[in-house]
């Protein structure tokens, strides 16, 4: 439902915060606003993507998603998904929760360069007014750093808050060539391990790699990679993309968007023409996302997914990227000894309401709060 006119951001004057069913954004009119916000964010962040958070929405159909947006005049320069919720991490604490999912990966917001503070200000303001049961906002994988967590750092200075959780992950970020990283990064003898791995796998078979940027045999492709996912690791563990129909859908919709939208790069190492490791990038410049990876686990001792990540390395060379994001858990066994650079993110409580509501908020903080963040 749209907030009724009265509930006006005190400190976005030039706009207004609408909390805007997630389905009336699910039209030609909105997804060009949104599509234009995204290309102009302080924080690029692929998962909230129109291309990407609706197929997620209409996929996995949770209970009640509002988009929260800021608007000036015609613009939207504001947007997170937020969702009341009455569990926080298995516990039975009502608030309000910025909305993701397991297979999103960055939880900042969408907002206009420049609009920082004014989209804060007033999401906090919008949530102090539509609190209902919620004890406080909690916002998930927020990067700690930028533009973005710099204007949330000032904002919440009169509000008590606590960084709950705090990790950092592998990050590609560097002015080197390919080669050059690959050699400061990785020492001499892993280095002829993988050319050794390389040569003996190329024995087998003809080995090559493709990359697109492209749609081209885009359905085949995102099929294969559905089937050599779900016959590895993630397969037998339930977690791989195939194993329910939801996510199979979601990756299915959003690959397809991306490639749509310019947004998908696809590489694949194969062997006699058949994928032995796959990987997707999502490229919302001046940010890359490595979304995605799976390869042949019968073929471990050639190393394939590592021999893919050595060609992944080629991201380094689009002047488009500053970085990308490796969208891995901290101190991932193969990708933090490829990629050197840390990304730090985190996850950020809030207090929101009247007094008493935040008086309660602090003593549910301190007992789970890391640090302050200033």
């Amino acid at each position: 439902m749209l907030a009724p006119p009265h509930l006006i951001s005190d400190h976005a004057q030039d706009g207004a915060i609408r909390a805007v069913d997630w389905r009336e954004m699910d039209q030609p009119e909105a997804i060009t606003r949104w599509d234009a916000l995204a290309r102009q964010a302080s924080e690029p962040n692929p998962f909230l993507a129109s291309w990407y958070l609706l197929p997620s929405l209409r996929a996995l159909q949770p209970p009640r998603v509002d988009l929260w947006c800021l608007e000036r005049g015609a613009a939207l320069i504001g947007l997170l998904p937020v969702a009341a919720t009455r569990s926080y991490y298995g516990r039975p604490i009502p608030h309000l929760a910025g909305w993701t999912h397991p297979n999103s990966f960055l939880g900042a917001p969408l907002v206009a360069r420049g609009a920082e503070e004014a989209f804060w200000h007033a999401l906090l303001d919008h949530a102090d007014r539509h609190a209902g049961l919620g004890l406080f906002l909690h916002l998930s994988d927020l990067p700690l750093t930028g533009a973005l967590a710099d204007a949330l750092r000032r904002v919440l200075a009169s509000r008590p808050h606590g960084l709950v959780w705090r990790e950092e992950r592998a990050m590609l970020a560097s002015p080197l060539s390919p080669e050059a990283y690959l050699e400061a990064s990785m020492s001499g003898k892993k280095r002829k391990e993988l050319r050794r791995q390389h040569a003996r796998l190329s024995e087998t078979g003809v080995l090559a790699v493709e990359r697109q940027r492209d749609a081209n045999d885009l359905p085949a492709w995102i099929e294969q990679f559905l089937t050599l996912e779900a016959a590895g690791w993630k397969g037998k563990a339930g977690s791989a993309l195939a194993c329910r129909p939801d996510t199979a859908t979601l990756f299915r919709e959003a690959m397809s968007g991306a490639a749509q939208a310019g947004c998908l790069e696809r590489l694949a190492l194969t062997l006699d023409g058949q994928p032995i490791a796959m990987l997707a990038n999502l490229l919302t410049p001046p940010m890359g996302f490595s979304y995605k990876t799976a390869f042949d686990e019968g073929l471990s001792r050639f190393s394939p997914g590592v021999l893919l990540q050595r060609e992944n390395l080629a991201l380094l060379e689009d002047s488009s990227l500053e970085a990308c994001d490796s969208c891995a858990a901290a101190d991932h066994p193969m990708i933090d000894h490829i990629w050197r650079e840390r990304r730090a993110v985190g996850r950020v409580s809030i207090g929101i309401g009247g007094g008493l509501r935040r008086a309660l908020f602090k003593e549910i903080v301190k007992r789970e709060r890391q640090e302050e963040w200033k």
